[in-house]
């Protein structure tokens, strides 16, 4: 662990709120990695919803609302496992980058290897472990990760391409792997231009499956090119019978829709709730059509090795949407919410880094 710098670049979450309560700081000490760890010197990150509504104290159940609705500061259950966060905490789901120092108990020749981390990790002392809530994350110029969650990734993309994968695909993988998705199902993709989205569109479409992807008429062309053979507008209902599988991430007041779109048999897979968690449901749909209802937030082990698999076989390419400097992360998440992109917002480390 020589020539490594005693302090580097980072963005601190001091509490639940606004933008306000990110702090940007150039002297956070470098960490170093323990045993069984690796310290990264991490080239790119993304934003993601997770990182906001950690941040806004979405998760919250005091917050009944869409996820811009913000929880009171001194909520002390505002994390993704429904207890407090340790803060100042530094974020950032994503994170890709090359391992520079190692901890005991993990070979030397790791280092110098390019590295995905798994944003969601399995850990037997936690429900629930994602990489920037319950411990520090990928917005600095640093971050340790157990060597078991930091995966090889043989590619010729830039590392602010391979950053979107980890949260967003590895969410959308488990989810269309949970619901079953195969060749000639037809999907509806809910949500279809943002992140988790755009990631299942393209996902599902390598299944084989017939996906109609909902979003805003303005980036319907831009989703048909990652895979969607289809797509609605968000105020528009789909037919009644017409889906095998419901893709949501959006839930709201438009879910009774979707739920009367499935097929008698049909799954229905949510891993989010942008419009509003708290949604009505008329058991009978449930029984009477003999559905399958699936929540999705912890990964499996497999979910990220199997994304990076089709990226180094040339089958994949994340949608990128656009690109800002780690130091300018308040900017990127108002264009994130803004809601103008098809695919992720990438930050890059590397940029106006001394």
């Amino acid at each position: 662990m020589t020539d490594l710098p005693e302090v580097m670049r980072g963005w601190h979450l001091t509490g639940h709120g606004g933008p306000e309560m990110l702090s940007w700081r150039t002297d956070l000490p470098v960490p170093r990695p323990g045993p069984g760890e690796v310290l990264i010197d991490v080239g790119a990150s993304s934003v993601n919803n997770t990182d906001i509504n950690t941040r806004v104290g979405w998760y919250s159940k005091a917050v009944t609302g869409a996820t811009s609705n913000v929880a009171t500061p001194e909520d002390a259950a505002a994390g993704w496992a429904g207890s407090a966060l340790s803060l100042p905490r530094v974020q950032g789901a994503d994170c890709c980058g090359r391992i520079v120092a190692v901890g005991a108990d993990v070979a030397e020749a790791r280092i110098g290897a390019r590295v995905l981390v798994r944003a969601l990790q399995q850990r037997e002392d936690a429900p629930v472990w994602t990489f920037g809530a319950e411990c520090d994350g990928g917005f600095a110029d640093y971050a340790v990760a157990r060597s078991v969650d930091a995966l090889d990734v043989v590619s010729n993309l830039p590392d602010t391409v391979l950053a979107a994968l980890p949260c967003a695909y590895g969410t959308a993988q488990t989810m269309v792997s949970r619901a079953a998705v195969s060749a000639g199902d037809r999907v509806i993709v809910t949500g279809a231009s943002g992140g988790v989205g755009a990631a299942a569109v393209q996902l599902c479409a390598l299944r084989g499956a017939e996906v109609v992807a909902q979003c805003a008429p303005a980036k319907a062309e831009a989703v048909r090119a990652l895979g969607a053979s289809a797509t609605i507008s968000r105020d528009d209902t789909p037919a009644p019978d017409s889906a095998d599988v419901i893709v949501d991430l959006v839930g709201g007041p438009a879910w009774p829709a979707l739920i009367a779109a499935l097929v008698r048999r049909g799954r229905y897979v949510v891993s989010g709730a942008i419009a509003g968690p708290i949604v009505p449901l008329d058991l009978r749909d449930l029984y009477l059509k003999d559905l399958t209802f699936l929540g999705s937030t912890e990964q499996p082990a497999s979910a990220l090795p199997e994304i990076i698999a089709e990226v180094e076989a040339g089958r994949l390419v994340p949608s990128v949407a656009a690109r800002f400097a780690l130091a300018d992360l308040p900017a990127a998440q108002e264009a994130f919410q803004s809601k103008r992109h098809v695919g992720k917002i990438v930050l890059d480390n590397a940029k106006g880094r001394p």
